[in-house]
């Protein structure tokens, strides 16, 4: 697509002409598709991701000033998820045996743009357990090691469900904010 016909485009999928977005949908989708499915390799998905990319891209259309190319433009986007996808792959691969996603979740901010490696990740999560009380340590090792549900966690340690359930919540807050300080 040459410069003025993307402006055109750009102008008529603002205005939602839904066509064009459709016009713009089929000419992209196929070359953004293989492009990302060489970097994970999972057609499924890149097929998400792709889904993902048009989504962000209509919701920043209107701040797209044609700095780049639309082209380079709706790519960087796809560049972008994808990282986001294999960092987050990476993360749950580090921590899937030992933490739930919740935690993924909740820590991912610190991995992410840190990328500690697996071993040191693994000493730092050993050294948060360790220094947290015996009793969060051993609600979150039933909880995200053993795989406990919280019902059975609660009659164990014969307490009331919402007790446990606050236990718990306490017990990760803790762990999140010891975890935060380590070096």
């Amino acid at each position: 697509m040459n410069n003025k016909k993307d402006k055109e485009l750009v102008e008529k999928i603002i205005k939602r002409d839904e066509r064009s977005l459709i016009v713009l949908y089929e000419d992209y989708r196929r070359p953004l598709l293989s492009f990302v499915n060489r970097q994970i390799k999972d057609q499924y998905r890149a097929e998400e991701i792709i889904q993902d990319t048009f989504l962000d891209f209509i919701e920043s259309l209107r701040d797209f000033h044609f700095q780049s190319s639309l082209k380079t433009f709706i790519f960087s986007i796809a560049k972008n998820k994808t990282i986001d996808y294999m960092r987050k792959k990476k993360l749950k691969k580090i921590l899937f045996s030992a933490l739930p996603p919740y935690f993924i979740e909740s820590l991912k901010a610190v991995f992410i743009d840190d990328e500690i490696e697996k071993k040191e990740l693994s000493t730092k999560i050993k050294n948060t357990l360790e220094r947290l009380p015996n009793d969060y340590r051993f609600i979150l090792r039933l909880k995200y090691i053993e795989g406990e549900k919280v019902r059975v966690i609660s009659q164990k340690l014969n307490l009331e469900f919402k007790a446990t359930e606050s236990l718990l919540f306490r017990a990760r807050k803790a762990f999140i904010k010891l975890f935060n300080k380590l070096i």
